[in-house]
């Protein structure tokens, strides 16, 4: 990692910036939002105003402060040197949910410096809430207040809390199979959890997130807040989980193994 780059104060500067550009998304929250789907065919990729203004938000307020930085975002794809620091944004995390009503969705923010994930957060304007993590450690903010948090000493499988935000996400039937082998053995599963399901698993009270077909800025701004907290995020392979794709996240290493027993049959 560039030894330039502080941690603890790209933490903090990246709380700062989501909960301004949140206080644009809740503009729109629950009110008469004009919808544009940006998928092809039959599917249902919803983007709205609310998503490309929290984006030009985030995306100004980076070029401001680190103008030297490579910046990638859902709404507005990639800008700068390849080989620089880089920050992922996904403006609204859970846009289905956005548009729904639900406040289960939030202003995803991080900065990864080559294979590192220096910080990254989620920021939920409507709750109050933001989570936050990077080596300083893993954070609850809340009127202006900084909790630190840490994961359950969960185990077995037995004795978790499983969290997807849809099977729908599974494409694929060995994936879902392979989703279905881990959910059959949980004590609990929960779904439409979106962003917030890494965070509660943070905050100690879920024990496993299983998801797929993410892109890097879906999962890069959560992967220090979970691991801050003492988590475990991969692949299905257990390798990184940077690039996106199919990705779990686990309480504890233990735990971890035993769900990716269960996942590599489908990879």
């Amino acid at each position: 990692m560039n030894n330039s780059i502080d941690p603890g104060a790209v933490a903090e500067f990246a709380v700062q910036t989501a909960e301004e550009a949140g206080r644009i998304a809740l503009r729109y929250f629950r009110t008469d939002l004009d919808v544009t789907n940006k998928a092809r065919k039959h599917a249902f990729d919803p983007v709205t105003r609310a998503d490309r203004e929290v984006e030009e938000c985030i995306r100004a307020r980076i070029r401001a402060r680190f103008p030297a930085h490579r910046i990638v975002g859902e709404e507005f794809g990639a800008q700068g040197d390849e080989t620089a620091p880089a920050w992922l944004i996904d403006p609204i995390d859970g846009t289905r949910t956005f548009i729904s009503g639900s406040p289960m969705w939030g202003v995803l923010l991080g900065l990864i410096d080559g294979d590192t994930c220096v910080a990254g957060l989620m920021h939920q304007p409507f709750v109050g809430e933001t989570f936050v993590g990077s080596s300083a450690g893993a954070f609850l903010v809340r009127d202006g207040q900084w909790r630190k948090l840490a994961v359950r000493g969960t185990q077995s499988l037995a004795d978790a809390t499983l969290a997807c935000t849809h099977p729908g996400m599974f494409r694929t039937a060995p994936e879902l199979a392979a989703f279905q082998r881990v959910e059959s053995r949980c004590r609990l599963s929960r779904f439409g959890t979106e962003c917030y399901g890494y965070c509660l698993l943070a905050a100690g009270f879920l024990d496993i997130v299983i998801e797929a077909d993410l892109e890097p800025y879906d999962i890069v701004p959560l992967i220090p807040v979970v691991e801050a907290a003492g988590g475990v995020v991969s692949n299905w392979r257990g390798e990184p989980a940077i690039a996106g794709g199919s990705v779990v996240a686990s309480a504890t290493p233990a735990l971890h193994e035993k769900v990716l027993q269960l996942l590599r049959e489908a990879v």
